[in-house]
């Protein structure tokens, strides 16, 4: 059975910028509308119910973070991934307490723009490895929002359950890495990433790597 594509709304107020997404993305992702402006992308993304929304930062009408706000009502279920011109950790931090899953720059290839639509959809944190430290900083100063951090002893009970392997390949999650960066980086295969990740996420019973990242945040794992 073959595998559907994920579907997307994408907001940018440059035509030729959206234009060239499209090219970019066809086949691999169904583009189901587009807008400009934060009013025309609120109507796409509550009429369309995309999947995935591509969300620039700045936009005429309130920006990024203003859609977040209204979507937080009207498609509480939408999930936004930033993809931005912009690496100010001002605007990274602002998105992601608005709301969005995640946050990218335009720099990225398209393959690695689709694994992190995929990414979104399934519930996923995505972030280009540098921004990730600007996410990582605001959680653990609180700045973010977020819970009280778990007493010592009860982190280290579950650290103990974690192989040393199982806790590198924990914190290139958390950091926002890839699984063949994170292969790459330790020098093994992406299945033997796959196969640690798993482990690790049964022992700490999540589901998704997002909350494994929140958990390593949570408890100081990330420098």
């Amino acid at each position: 059975m073959t595998e559907s594509l994920p579907t997307v709304v994408l907001v940018d107020d440059h035509a030729i910028f959206r234009a060239g997404v499209r090219a970019e993305l066809d086949g691999l992702v169904t583009i189901l509308g587009e807008a400009g402006d934060v009013d025309s992308a609120v109507r796409e993304i509550v009429e369309r119910a995309p999947d995935v929304v591509l969300l620039d930062v700045h936009l005429p009408g309130g920006g990024g973070v203003e859609i977040l706000r209204r979507l937080s009502t009207e498609a509480p279920d939408a999930k936004c991934l930033a993809l931005s011109v912009s690496d100010d950790p001002e605007d990274v931090i602002a998105v992601i307490r608005a709301g969005a899953r995640g946050y990218v720059t335009k720099t990225i290839s398209p393959t690695e723009l689709v694994e992190a639509i995929r990414r979104v959809q399934e519930g996923d944190a995505v972030f280009s490895p540098r921004l990730a430290g600007f996410v990582l900083d605001a959680f653990s100063s609180g700045a973010a929002g977020g819970g009280a951090v778990p007493a010592a002893g009860a982190a280290d009970a579950e650290l103990d359950q974690l192989t040393p392997r199982e806790r590198e390949v924990l914190r290139h999650i958390a950091r926002g890495y890839l699984y063949k960066e994170i292969a790459q980086r330790l020098g093994i295969s992406v299945k033997t990433v796959e196969a640690h990740v798993s482990a690790v996420l049964r022992k700490l019973q999540l589901s998704t790597r997002h909350e494994l990242s929140r958990w390593a945040v949570e408890r100081r794992l990330v420098d």
